[in-house]
């Protein structure tokens, strides 16, 4: 039992709501039952065409991945939606498979239609997935029209035992993954004050501090993001003051947050005494408030500010265990679901980004099927299974350069690692099948966390099913990694010179959301609207951060034209510092509960003015050069000085982006 729980903990440090764990489980039992379905099938006596596993394997997997509708009645549907179409594109490549110039061709046809698919939203995405790899496996194992029939078993079985498994087996339920995520709020929390308590008994902290300090933050902003994820919203995004039970559990989670947040930044500037941080760490409030106003009567403001930091966080802990306790003990029933999102009318023109994904994915295709057909003739399916995935969940050149590098290196470490697995097992089921589960499920679960590790247990996966079934040659295996680099090849070479999303382009349009969202918080607080409201705006603001570190994460890598991740980093704290201080200066007006006046005001216009001239240059404040010896200027008395001291640093912080200009 003490096993089972230490495993379960380990998974809810990496995956707070066990979203992946549920994930990748759903996709192997698929895969699993699916293909044990047709193998009982098969042993009764009804020999099934080799296409029947195919589509049974590629549709389970796909129908776990692919399919993200909300209801089961509408998964439902895109799975038998996409079930016919499946066998519509596997009926097309069987028709035109004695017509090879025909055949190939069509190939594009379909990438083009599954790309652009992509317009209606997630059924279309989905449903463009199955077209392709049904498409692509009826191409592969050429099967002839009279095994359809039989063929249809495969994918008929996994649309069943794919619903079955989602809506049964491992269910969504997002007011359990609300709950499973605020628990977690309050474990990163407590590890934050774990960290807090070594800090304090060293009495200072050195550059390990800091970095370890900034990760444990990036982790707690990670699952407060998860967790407001869950929270129902109506479909233009923004929750409603007037949903009460939703605005309660939003401010708490808010409130918990910032709190840790200004406890890391203070106790970072002045570590707080050791017993105030054990006594948090005992739950002990009253202590803990004692502790406080001894250090505020003590000759230190620095050592005061971080004791009320820490005494402010954990009054926002146990509102947040209260709500959670409430929560749990009623289901979160009080709690409607949110309202589906109505579909958007579709936009087939060339200033949609997904129609010019659809057009470069195509081109890549080509180039891909052109030079792998140099290769081989039986196997380029590969070099364009890799050209059209790597544009998946990309958002510009950089993204699918580092997609490509990362499908590149994955499959050619997981062929070199599967290789050895299967020389060693040989051909025995009883090893190789349970390893083949295992890898699947490890594969889907890193699906989130490194597109290389998901290539890496997949290509391990590739090579046991060769060794099972006699065909585990290096030959075979070598010519999988270069049709592999084929497709990672054209694929990066499309993306650069096909309607190509600079890297920077992309990172101007997640900072332009940035400044966007820090002008509307600001004015917000200007024109004393409502406190829920402001908050909102505030949590709009750290979601636009979280884009522009995703957008800015190509500049860092070695292959780019900047080859400066330190550079990038120093730019992005102050992205994170600004953001902090607009949330800080939020807090504070919501707590004075009027409108800014006098040298607050003076200094809230100038920083609107400052942003409305300095939003237009957007990028290019990660190639300023910076005296990184100057002070962040961070004096931190945030409660003494209240509204006045947040507007003051992120007009500092602004002034850091581009000095030149400042």
């Amino acid at each position: 039992m003490r096993a089972s729980a230490k495993i379960r903990d380990w998974l809810l440090a990496s995956d707070p709501a066990l979203s992946r764990f549920r994930m990748a489980g759903r996709v192997t039992l698929t895969v699993v039952a699916t293909v044990a379905c047709l193998a009982v099938i098969h042993l009764a006596g009804l020999a099934l065409p080799s296409i029947a596993y195919g589509l049974a394997i590629i549709l389970s997997i796909e129908g776990g991945v692919a399919v993200r509708d909300r209801l089961p009645a509408e998964q439902l549907k895109t799975r038998l939606i996409g079930g016919v179409v499946s066998l519509s594109c596997v009926g097309l490549a069987a028709a035109l498979e004695d017509y090879r110039y025909i055949s190939d061709p069509m190939f594009l046809v379909v990438i083009l239609c599954a790309a652009v698919g992509r317009v209606y939203g997630p059924r279309g995405f989905a449903v463009g997935m199955f077209a392709f790899t049904s498409y692509f496996m009826g191409a592969y194992l050429r099967p002839g029209l009279a095994d359809l029939p039989l063929g249809a078993i495969g994918p008929a079985l996994a649309v069943v035992t794919g619903h079955l498994v989602r809506t049964y087996v491992l269910p969504d339920d997002w007011r359990r993954d609300l709950l499973q995520s605020l628990v977690a709020i309050q474990g990163r929390v407590g590890d934050i004050l774990m960290r807090l308590a070594v800090l304090s008994s060293a009495g200072s902290s050195t550059e390990a501090d800091r970095r370890e300090l900034r990760q444990l933050e990036e982790r707690l902003k990670d699952v407060v993001l998860m967790a407001e994820g869950f929270l129902p919203r109506p479909p233009e995004g923004a929750i409603e003051p007037e949903n009460e039970p939703v605005t309660a559990l939003a401010m708490a989670i808010f409130y918990v947050h910032l709190a840790a947040e200004s406890a890391i930044v203070l106790s970072l500037e002045a570590p707080p005494p050791f017993v105030l941080v054990h006594a948090l760490i005992e739950d002990d409030l009253d202590m803990a408030e004692k502790i406080a106003a001894s250090a505020a009567v003590a000759d230190d403001e620095r050592m005061s500010e971080s004791a009320r930091a820490l005494v402010w966080l954990q009054k926002a802990r146990v509102a947040l265990a209260m709500a959670i306790e409430e929560g749990r003990a009623a289901g979160f029933r009080t709690i409607d679901g949110a309202a589906p999102t109505p579909a958007a009318k579709p936009d087939f023109s060339l200033k949609n980004p997904q129609i010019r994904a659809a057009i470069q994915i195509t081109v890549a295709s080509a180039v891909a099927m052109a030079f792998g057909l140099m290769l081989s003739r039986d196997r380029w399916f590969w070099a364009v299974l890799t050209a059209f995935l790597i544009f998946t969940n990309t958002k510009s050149r950089g993204d699918a350069a580092m997609r490509a590098l990362q499908r590149s290196i994955g499959t050619l470490a997981g062929i070199a690692s599967g290789l050895m697995l299967a020389t060693l097992i040989g051909p025995q089921p009883v090893i190789s099948v349970p390893l083949v589960a295992l890898c699947i499920f490890l594969g889907f679960y890193f699906l989130q966390v490194s597109y290389a590790a998901m290539t890496f247990f997949i290509s391990i996966v590739l090579c046991l099913i060769y060794g099972l079934i006699g065909s585990l040659t290096l030959d075979l295996l070598w010519l999988r990694i270069e049709e592999t680099l084929i497709g990672a090849i054209a694929g990066t070479v499309v993306a650069f010179l096909v309607f190509p999303a600079p890297t920077r382009s992309t990172l101007d349009q997640a900072l332009g959301r940035w400044f966007d969202g820090l002008r509307q918080l600001l004015a917000a607080v200007k024109e004393g609207k409502g406190g829920f409201e402001v908050i909102e705006l505030s949590r709009k603001l750290d979601a636009a951060y979280r884009e522009v570190t995703v957008a800015a994460r190509p500049l860092g890598t070695s292959w780019s034209v900047v080859t400066r991740p330190g550079h990038v980093r120093q730019t992005l704290a102050i992205f994170l510092g600004a953001t902090y201080w607009a949330r800080i200066f939020a807090r504070n007006a919501v707590e004075a509960g009027r409108k800014p006046e006098g040298e607050v005001l003076a200094a809230l216009e100038e920083t609107l003015q400052n942003i409305d001239a300095l939003a237009p240059r957007g990028s290019e404040c990660f190639s300023v050069k910076r005296d990184l010896g100057r002070a962040a200027g961070r004096h931190l008395p945030i409660f003494k000085h209240g509204t006045r001291i947040g507007v003051e640093m992120i007009g500092s912080m602004l002034s850091r982006l581009y000095p030149a200009v400042a």
